[in-house]
């Protein structure tokens, strides 16, 4: 893997996907009880991924922080189609995803000045995602890492610059009631996940 190695998740199957394989665009795929990753796909040139999250239905999304996109592949498939695009991403970064499908991605902004944003982006009934920058009662940080409780009701986000992981209650596309979970006096925060237990 690349110095980009980022964003690991496994499938129903136990296999492990992880961005950046051998070159940045590639996704290898370490399949369960094997000791070698082998490349599962290619991202078109100049995309680059990073967070990946699999739907209850095997689909894979790719957040791709260089071309602004969300790809998704299905199960069963290899090839990487569009599921959401805006010009008004910063990157996008990483990707938390609920039960029904709803995807949420970091967003964040490093050119000054430094802030980020997140977004809800839900499943078309043609099969395309349909996006929107969340509201939020405090100003987001550089929203990094990101993920949701195991009751689908609270968002975390961590923030690079801040050092921060913020809780937030979520109502449709509103942020509400955020909450400082745990600060850290040095180093970066980026990815993180929560257990069945939270």
């Amino acid at each position: 893997y690349t110095a980009g190695i980022e964003g690991p998740a496994v499938d129903a199957s136990g296999d492990l996907y992880v961005v950046n394989f051998q070159q940045s665009g590639n996704i290898g795929k370490l399949a369960a009880g094997a000791s070698q990753s082998e490349l599962f796909t290619s991202l078109p040139v100049g995309s680059i991924g990073n967070g990946i999250r699999f739907d209850r239905q095997g689909r894979m999304y790719v957040a791709d922080f260089k071309k602004h996109n969300v790809w998704v592949i299905e199960r069963g498939e290899t090839t990487p189609r569009v599921y959401f695009h805006s010009d008004r991403f910063n990157q996008p970064n990483d990707l938390a995803i609920a039960a029904d499908g709803t995807l949420y991605a970091s967003d964040p902004r490093f050119a000054s000045p430094a802030g980020g944003q997140i977004w809800r982006i839900t499943r078309r009934p043609d099969g395309k995602g349909l996006g929107e920058v969340m509201s939020s009662t405090r100003r987001l940080g550089l929203t990094n890492g990101i993920d949701l409780s195991p009751d689908g009701a609270t968002l975390y986000v961590s923030e690079s610059n801040s050092r921060q992981v913020w809780a937030y209650r979520l109502d449709g596309s509103k942020l509400l009631d955020p909450r400082l979970v745990r600060s850290f006096a040095d180093f970066e925060v980026d990815g993180l996940r929560t257990d069945v237990d939270g």
